[in-house]
């Protein structure tokens, strides 16, 4: 088992050699500009990585990437054996990125929620507290209450009788 940081500086390296040769060494019209490399995962023993992407467009656009990433699966792991110089090359397996619908998925979350509150903020409008305004009586407001701090004169008495 390789150590984490080591896993962890493989993946990269996978991420950014398999960007730049479907940017610029894989001439398959089905990637071209339209795929991102997201993230990159390796096993702990460096024999398997899975390489996440997404794909700007439809869904038909989404399946022609599959495709593409399956026809040049071979050249990129031979691309990533040369830059990483390890025994064994890892196999690449690509997996689209659940990102994007997560995201649109929380969007609509959030939009939901904000309509909710505008709406709950309009009908929390004109509504006044059953009890008024302050339904809390006060200290001062209370008139027929005598003070609770007694003379100092009784006070004085008190000392002196004992």
């Amino acid at each position: 088992m390789a150590d984490r940081a080591r896993a962890k500086r493989l993946a990269d390296l996978i991420r950014e050699v398999v960007a730049e040769k479907l940017h610029r060494g894989i001439k398959d019209p089905r990637l071209g500009t339209r795929v991102t490399i997201t993230d990159t995962r390796v096993t702990g023993d460096l024999r398997e990585a899975t390489v996440f992407y997404t794909v700007y467009g439809d869904e038909a656009d989404r399946e022609e990437v599959a495709a593409g990433l399956r026809s040049a699966k071979g050249a990129l792991r031979s691309a990533v054996g040369a830059a990483a110089g390890v025994k064994h090359t890892p196999s690449l397996t690509f997996v689209p990125d659940a990102l994007p619908e997560t995201t649109r998925t929380m969007d609509s979350l959030f939009d939901r929620t904000r309509e909710r509150d505008e709406r709950l903020r309009q009908e929390a409008a004109g509504a006044t507290y059953a009890a008024g305004a302050d339904p809390y009586v006060k200290e001062e407001a209370r008139e027929d209450d005598e003070p609770a701090t007694p003379d100092a004169g009784s006070e004085a008495e008190t000392d002196t009788e004992r």
